[in-house]
């Protein structure tokens, strides 16, 4: 009897851990989205790499969107997939090494001004 209880009770930890994976992921891109929206905030133009580091913590990386000038940060979760494409992120334009502007309307903006459009 008392094994079968143990029995019953790993099962149902297992399935409970097994159901909830997709939920602590979600729970962890909001929470770490909040936070990136919260720390932007405190961003100021003229801003040094390291200052922002400061600040807002290490951008994404390995993305095939990163660009050394242009960061992007996490900030709106559309598909709790695992994946953080570029559209659910926060872009930080750097121009010699100084933060110039961030956010997509600013990026977009800058994206069409730009004619070398491999400099960014």
């Amino acid at each position: 009897m008392r094994g079968a209880i143990v029995l019953t009770g790993l099962l149902l930890t297992g399935w409970l851990l097994a159901g909830t994976g997709c939920s602590l992921y979600d729970g962890f891109a909001w929470v770490e989205a909040d936070r990136n929206l919260e720390n932007s905030r405190a961003l100021r133009l003229g801003m040094t790499k390291d200052e922002v580091i400061a600040i807002m913590g290490m951008p994404q990386q390995n993305e095939v969107y990163t660009k050394p000038d242009v960061w992007f940060y996490y900030v709106k979760p559309v598909w709790v997939d695992g994946l953080v494409t570029e559209d659910e992120c926060m872009p930080l334009v750097f121009q010699d090494g100084k933060l110039i502007g961030w956010g997509n309307e600013y990026y977009a903006r800058r994206r069409l001004t730009t004619f070398d459009g491999d400099r960014e």
